[in-house]
């Protein structure tokens, strides 16, 4: 499991040693076509800033190559905020006094017909709080079931699972599965997770092992930024993929770096990442993986998505509603998190193909 993987790393060691990069150890990263870890801390510290524009104009050569000029469209479904978990920066903390909601059947099938009115979508992705007693792998089952049918491509964004939940869930459709570990700093991961099963690191970090067991699809990582230092966060991320790779090769994998939104909980980001060091980290991750979906969410503004269609990403969210309902149900009930890029699904799309790239709405079909 990687949680025995990690105990090789220091968190402040790993640090150290980003910092320490110079120019010449980016320039000699950059002049390899393949990257080691210690070369992926070359291009994410702050010795690479002065390189931005080459790391640009390599991290768009290996996503033509690898991805071409399209760009995979995808949408958010949120169908329950009931949580029992008390993450400090989350409006679905169980302290914030907020109406709970857990959508019936009837409610999942209006949401999902609401979205196919919006656009084009055959990628969903269905997004829980953590309640495994009142919204578990049942609740989760009948919701793939439903939305099989509509759509080719599912994944979700829940609790972290056992394999067998997992396999479970592949044969109601289920494709994908996206988490986030939000911090690898072991040492600090209870200050943000106080109580709940996600206060349990190993098990969250560990979830990923048994994504692989149960041979799903595609798995998606990610770290919250705002917690940590993201330099160091973001390496280790790194070192999970490789792990990852080596051992559940037939996998496919994407990344997604969230840059913390306000919420309910008035949470403070502990670090900001400015649009110049987010556009640096895309850079460097594509040039470190040519091969990785590499997302960015209505979390960022309009300008800097559309600045970045070219150089590295590869899936956008559009239209996206992060409160349980959102679509038809409750459309009003208090976001995870405020979305910055407000445009309707096909404004993103006329976006992309100004860029001269084509939005694609089904790029994979399921198991039927």
């Amino acid at each position: 499991m990687f949680s025995e993987e990690l105990e090789k790393y220091s968190w402040e060691e790993t640090t150290r040693e980003i910092y320490s990069k110079t120019a010449a150890d980016v320039e000699l990263a950059l002049s390899k076509s393949q990257l080691a870890i210690d070369d992926f801390m070359a291009l994410i510290s702050p010795a690479a800033e002065k390189y931005l524009e080459p790391m640009a104009a390599l991290s768009q050569k290996y996503t033509l190559q690898r991805f071409g000029k399209t760009i995979s469209m995808y949408i958010p479904l949120y169908i329950t905020n009931s949580c029992t978990n008390f993450c400090v920066y989350c409006g679905f903390n169980h302290n914030n006094p907020l109406k709970r909601v857990i959508l019936n059947e009837e409610e999942i099938l209006n949401e999902l017909h609401a979205i196919k009115k919006l656009g084009n979508f055959e990628n969903l992705l269905i997004v829980t709080g953590e309640n495994p007693k009142e919204a578990g792998v049942d609740y989760l089952e009948r919701a793939l079931q439903l939305a099989h049918p509509l759509f080719a491509n599912l994944s979700i964004e829940v609790m972290p699972l056992k394999a067998e939940d997992y396999k479970r869930l592949t044969h109601s459709g289920l494709n994908g599965v996206v988490c986030f570990q939000e911090t690898y700093n072991r040492a600090r991961y209870n200050v943000y997770h106080p109580k709940g099963m996600k206060s349990k690191f190993d098990w969250r970090v560990n979830g990923f092992d048994r994504m692989g067991q149960a041979h799903v699809h595609k798995i998606g990582l990610g770290v919250l930024i705002g917690l940590e230092e993201w330099r160091t966060d973001v390496t280790m991320m790194a070192r999970h993929l490789r792990y990852l790779q080596k051992h559940y090769w037939q996998t496919k994998y994407s990344v997604n770096f969230p840059r913390m939104r306000p919420s309910e909980g008035h949470f403070q980001p502990n670090v900001i990442l400015e649009d110049r060091a987010l556009a640096q980290l895309i850079f460097a991750f594509r040039i470190f993986d040519h091969d990785v979906d590499i997302s960015i969410s209505t979390r960022e503004g309009a300008e800097f998505r559309n600045n970045m269609l070219p150089l590295g990403i590869t899936s956008l969210s559009a239209g996206s509603k992060t409160e349980p309902g959102g679509y038809f149900t409750y459309p009003q009930a208090l976001e995870q998190f405020h979305i910055s890029d407000e445009r309707t699904p096909e404004e993103v799309a006329d976006s992309i193909r100004q860029k001269g790239y084509e939005p694609v709405w089904k790029d994979w079909d399921g198991w039927m």
